[in-house]
């Protein structure tokens, strides 16, 4: 298994309603491929997983949708910022990478190291670079090995 650094990370909406700060954000972003998240957002969700342990300042101002049985998202009922996609069991947040300021600059140095439901992928777009890919199936057969763990 990759050890991931970890670093604090602190993100905010467009209008600045609703702050998340994450001490424990992945130093690198993935990116999710499958109908729902494009549904969402119109593209592809990327995301900085910022584990379990995050502080949301301003949740009232936020609206979680329960998106499937195993997760939820949530926005900002303000401005309607696309906030985080949470998985139920665990609480693990996937935070927009755009919401966080260091990751918006040119050279903050982050890089895509995951694509998931590539399967489910459009032909009318792509990223540059190498990542690792898995189709739905893989990685959903990767998130029962580890619990089995």
């Amino acid at each position: 298994m990759t050890t991931t650094q970890l670093t604090h990370r602190q993100a905010h909406c467009l209008c600045g309603a609703i702050t998340i700060t994450a001490s424990q954000a992945a130093s690198h972003v993935d990116a999710c491929h499958c109908r729902t998240c494009r549904r969402w957002g119109g593209g592809p969700f990327v995301e900085i997983d910022c584990g379990s342990d995050v502080v949301i300042d301003g949740a009232e101002k936020m609206t979680v949708y329960s998106s499937s049985e195993w997760a939820e998202r949530a926005f900002c009922s303000a401005c309607g910022s696309h906030l985080f996609y949470r998985l139920k069991d665990s609480g693990e947040h996937m935070v927009c990478a755009g919401l966080f300021d260091d990751a918006t600059d040119k050279d903050e140095g982050l890089s895509l190291k995951r694509q998931v439901f590539i399967d489910e992928k459009p032909g009318y777009y792509s990223f540059a670079g190498d990542s690792e890919t898995l189709t739905g199936a893989e990685l959903f057969a990767m998130i029962e090995a580890a619990q089995q763990d």
